[in-house]
């Protein structure tokens, strides 16, 4: 049942995460944003909501393992996964924003959790407050370079029929949304659970690596898809910014919901914890740095397919090793 319980739940995940990105699209189109501003935050905070909802629950129902996890785990899958897959498929193209920006931003967002984390073993409320306001400045430089550059490459995935959807039906995609988020997040959370307790595991490693997995899926499907067909296969810098966003959001407003501890009632470190400190976030932030170096050798602004499958071989070792005690 326990599986069940996660498919269940990732799928309702999926679908809530559908609805509420057309639901605010097209709620941001009534407010009259421009496209760009819309693709830059909209659509980044919305496709950031199953995340969110699953930690926030995680968190209150006293599992902030499963939170760290999914956001950890979920930041090291959209490397090692989705971008090691799809760089095996098609090669993808690096521009100057990604290593003079985004890459710096989400480097220093990564190793600043470390050490939030290791000063106090929880991210508190001042904390999670912290992390949001680095958000909203990353926010508004990106936006405000953005316009300088005008770029509007940012706003290919706002699809304009979405400005002629009426009230009744952005409403009601608010509600299916919503409704389906909390209830694939309550169902991942349980599934997570019981799973982790029948295996012998922990559930930061059922979350580090399932659930982490399970909430790449729909943009490793689009990405694969795209690649197949000799499109622009994805987008590096939308890559890094979802990473942004999972520390910086997810965390951050969970944290501000309901703080992360990694210890137990008698504020000893966690099992959890301790693997979180000595092993996940060192492999996140590696994952993270080797992106520089694969950016530029030998092949300059390039990560084709051998990069590609060194990410995934990588990835793997990562997987394996989460379950070893």
């Amino acid at each position: 049942m326990s599986v069940l319980y996660i498919l269940l739940g990732l799928t309702l995940l999926v679908v809530g995460g559908e609805f509420l990105v057309r639901a605010s699209v097209a709620l941001s189109f009534k407010l009259n944003l421009s496209r760009m501003v819309i693709g830059l935050t909209v659509v980044s905070f919305a496709t950031s909501a199953p995340e969110l909802l699953v930690s926030v629950q995680a968190a209150m129902d006293g599992y902030s393992s499963i939170s760290l996890g999914n956001v950890i785990g979920s930041n090291i899958a959209n490397i090692g996964l989705v971008l090691g897959i799809t760089a095996v498929i098609a090669p993808l193209a690096i521009d100057k924003d990604f290593y003079k920006f985004n890459w710096p931003v989400m480097m220093l967002l990564s190793i600043a959790l470390y050490f939030l984390l290791n000063n106090d073993n929880q991210i508190d409320t001042t904390e999670g407050i912290a992390l949001v306001l680095a958000l909203i400045t990353y926010l508004w430089i990106l936006i405000a370079r953005a316009r300088k550059a005008n770029k509007n490459e940012v706003s290919e995935e706002v699809d304009d029929t979405l400005a002629k959807v009426s009230g009744v039906k952005i409403f009601l995609w608010l509600v299916i949304g919503g409704l389906a988020l909390w209830g694939g997040s309550e169902l991942l959370v349980k599934g997570a659970v019981d799973l982790a307790q029948t295996m012998g595991v922990s559930e930061g490693v059922i979350a580090v690596t399932m659930i982490a997995v399970g909430t790449s899926v729909p943009e490793l499907a689009a990405s694969v898809i795209a690649a197949l067909k000799k499109e622009k296969a994805l987008s590096l810098g939308n890559l890094i910014g979802s990473n942004i966003f999972n520390i910086a959001s997810v965390l951050g407003i969970t944290a501000i919901i309901q703080p992360i501890s990694m210890m137990d009632e008698t504020g000893v470190l966690t099992q959890d914890g301790v693997k979180v400190l000595t092993h996940d976030i060192f492999w996140m932030v590696g994952f993270a740095a080797v992106l520089i170096p694969l950016a530029f050798l030998p092949k300059r602004f390039s990560i084709g397919r051998y990069k590609g499958l060194l990410i995934v071989i990588a990835y793997a070792v990562f997987v394996s090793l989460a379950f070893i005690k």
